[in-house]
């Protein structure tokens, strides 16, 4: 679920492995790319936290945030 943290919508994901992690924000990138919208991001081995806020508009979080959140979500289900 995505929590807002400091200006930014915040998600953590555990996977299996690193493979899977890896495949995950690979999948991730193309959608950001798609949409001109990257998230900074974190991994470390299975774990993968994402933060989303829009840049240009001052670091908040706006419609392209929760856009890019509903998208990743479309990914898992």
């Amino acid at each position: 679920m995505w929590r807002e943290i400091d200006n930014k919508l915040v998600r953590e994901f555990r996977f299996k492995n690193f493979q899977e992690a890896f495949t995950f924000m690979t999948r991730v990138a193309l959608i950001a790319e798609k949409q001109d919208h990257h998230p900074t991001w974190y991994n470390i081995y299975n774990y993968v936290r994402i933060e989303l806020s829009t840049h240009d508009q001052g670091d908040i979080v706006t419609d392209k945030d929760r856009k890019l959140a509903h998208a990743i979500d479309a990914i898992l289900e």
